[in-house]
Formats: structure tokens, sequence, C-alpha cells
């Protein structure tokens, strides 16, 4: 599947710091420690509708990543999938009357006009659902020679994946059985499965049905389920170990337990990912942005209406990407107004000296992505050089060099 285009990096002077980032799997601050080649997964959308504000804060989260790395020397390998054939691809499909694959195809493009806006990194590998189906097989084949998955035996041909064989199973999301099995029942889930020997267990392939698609490569006809889809991806590009595991908090339980416990059960090496991150929600009047609530604010209409991507960016960086927070007219009206005063004060032929101020970007970056305090440094600089000017020619492109490195925001 085709990517977006990239856009140009400014290499800054110095080097970047070591990034601490927060982990889900041990609740704590830590750093990450790649090698020359540092590992990203960031699991992708299921093409139904626009992308939304929920959307795009953890994609620019992840960014942030890729881009703190990168100056700190490493090389970044990012991957990240499409869910581009799952249930609410057909249910949308069909409740609209549209060809599921046409539906998934303009979802898509739409969202990597959006990425591409918000100057977001591409992926090195963005690989769909579908296109994947051959790696997905392989993987369940295996599982299931290995004793780790079984046929459900009611003639569906569904296969199912035995959480039973997972000893670390729940080390990830550090809940509790009856937190676990409520998550799993919300989220696409099927705990009250009959036949199924554990609860938990999930689907690996879905047998064919009247009326939908399926591919048949040695499971008998069917379609992959979505925890294996980000395993089957992700090992075969990444590894069997790699570095941050991403998404939004939602994904926490049950799919990157899950994905995590089939790459796990089927390698023997632990851990699938050294971090597991997850970036909060973005709310809208006092209630999570989801399209099951239908109160989306779009990535799409926003750019339609005039709104500078730019403004976007720093209006979802106000906030700790790992806080729930929401988004209001006031929180884009006060980014486009920061985004006015930053272009106004790098634009002065001189102003005072931007060493600390690009040290300070990385040291509060670089811990656990710190974007408040980020802000807030190049606020005071631009705020300096408004009122009382300066002296330094250098200082004011040194600025937008970092502010667009760093936070992807040009000026």
């Amino acid at each position: 599947m085709q990517s977006w285009s990239t856009t140009d990096v400014p290499r800054l002077p110095g080097s970047g710091l070591p990034l601490r980032l927060y982990d889900t799997a041990t609740d704590s601050v830590r750093p990450t420690a790649p090698g020359a080649t540092a590992g990203m997964y960031v699991c992708g959308i299921t093409p139904y509708d626009a992308t939304h504000l929920g959307h795009a804060a953890t994609y620019l989260a992840f960014d942030l990543v890729n881009r703190l790395w990168r100056d700190a020397g490493h090389t970044v390998r990012y991957v990240q999938n499409v869910t581009d054939i799952d249930d609410p691809l057909l249910e949308r499909a069909e409740r609209d009357g549209e060809d599921w694959v046409v539906l998934g195809m303009r979802e898509t493009a739409l969202f990597r006009e959006d990425m591409e806006a918000l100057r977001v990194l591409p992926p090195d590998h963005y690989i769909g659902a579908v296109e994947s189906v051959g790696e997905v097989v392989e993987m369940v084949e295996k599982l299931l020679a290995g004793g780790s998955a079984y046929v459900l035996d009611d003639g569906t041909g569904d296969v199912y994946f035995d959480t039973a064989k997972a000893p670390r199973f729940g080390y990830e999301s550090r809940y509790d059985e009856g937190e676990m099995l409520r998550y799993f029942g919300e989220r696409g889930g099927d705990p009250d499965r009959a036949g199924k020997r554990q609860p938990l267990d999930p689907v690996l392939w879905r047998g064919a049905r009247p009326g939908e698609p399926s591919w048949d490569g040695g499971l008998g006809p069917g379609r992959p389920g979505w925890h294996v889809e980000c395993a089957a991806i992700a090992l075969n590009r990444l590894g069997s170990t790699f570095d941050v595991q991403g998404g939004g908090s939602d994904l926490r339980f049950p799919h990157h337990e899950m994905s995590a416990a089939h790459a796990e059960v089927l390698t023997g090496e632990w851990p699938f990912a050294r971090h597991y991150a997850h970036a909060g929600m973005i709310g809208l009047d006092g209630e999570k942005m989801s399209k099951s609530r239908g109160n989306l604010v779009f990535v799409s209409r926003l750019r339609g209406d005039g709104t500078d991507p730019a403004a976007i960016r720093l209006g979802l960086y106000a906030g700790h990407y790992r806080s729930d927070r929401a988004w209001t007219p006031v929180v884009l009206t006060e980014a486009e107004a920061r985004l006015a005063r930053w272009r106004a004060a790098a634009a002065l032929p001189a102003g005072p000296a931007a060493d600390a101020t690009l040290a300070r970007l990385r040291e509060r970056l670089s811990d656990d992505l710190d974007t408040p305090a980020a802000i807030a440094a190049v606020d005071r600089w631009a705020a300096d050089a408004l009122t009382s000017g300066g002296a330094d020619t250098g200082a004011p492109g040194l600025v937008r060099d970092a502010v667009d490195a760093l936070l992807g925001v040009r000026l």
C-alpha cells in the first residue's frame, strides 16, 4: 500500500537527547534504548470514516517519537498498518449501500492527505490487512501446528488463539480478569462465544460467512482477525522484538495485549515491544470523540474551512499526549494566535539568542514528550523577540528549524 509523501526535516546543531517514554507494561517513564536503527509500530486506522482529531492526536504523538529519535542520531524504521477488512468497515459499507473496497480506498486516501497536511513523517512500510493475508495465514498455521491455536468445533471454520498458552498474558495492560473481560466485550471481542476454551481467547481467522469477502490460503475460506494482523505485519518487518508499539489508549487492551501474546508465543521471545506507549483520548462536549457517539471533528473538515494544519498540531500539543483532553474552539483560537506570534517573531531579522531555547525543547520533549513545556519555551523566546528584540541574526532561523524539526510546525 502506498504511504504519503515525506517532508524535509532540518538538521539541528549538536545532538538530541535520549528519549524517555512512558511504558504501559511497567507503569513507568523509562529510557528507550534503540540501537543504530529504532523500530516503531503504530496501529493504523480502520478506514470506514474520515480522520478525526482523536486519530490525529495519536499519530502526532508518535511523530514526535520519530523526530526525537532522528534528532538523537538514530535511523527509524516505522511500520503502520491499515485494517482494510474488518467488521466495522463491512457494516458501514452495508449501511450506506457502498462497496467495501471503494469505501476503504477512499477513506485511506483521505487519511494520507490529512497526514501529509499535518506534516506527519510517513511510515517506511504502510501495509493493508488485505495485502498481508498470506502473512496472517502463515502465522496462524504455525500457531495451530504448535498447539497454541484451535479450530472451533461448530463448522464455521473460525480459528482461535489459546490465551492459556501465553504465560505472561496480561503483562502489557496490567488489567485484572474482570477488566479484561469487560474491555474485550466492548472492543470487538466475543467472551460469551460457545465452544471457546477461555472467554478471552481472540479470533485469529474468521471462516467465510455468506455475503462477506473471504480469502483462502490453507485455513479454508475466511479473513484475518484484527490482533493477528498487526502481529504478523510487525514481526515480518521489525523482527521478534522492537522498540515501541504505539496507539491510542483504547488499544491497551485487547489489541496490544493480544498482538503481543500471538507474537511471543510464536517466536518464544519476550517482550514483543520494549515500550508500549499509548496516547490519550480527545473529547468534545465532555465526551470521548468517537464514531459511535457521532461527535467527531474531522481534520479534513477543519482544513476545508481554512484552518492551518500547523494550528491543529499546536492545539493538540497544548496538552500532554497521555492525557485525555478536550478540543474546544478556545483550544483552536489559542493555537492560531500562538502560531501567528511565533511566525512574526521568526520573521524578524534578528532576535534574542536561541541556543537555550533549542536546549529546552530537546530537554522537555525527550522527557516523555512534554509538549506543553516545550511550547512554553518557544512562547518565551517569541515574546522576548517581539517585545525586546535582540541582536542575534541567526536566532530566528534556529528557532524556525528547531520548531520544524522537533515539533513538525513550519514557521
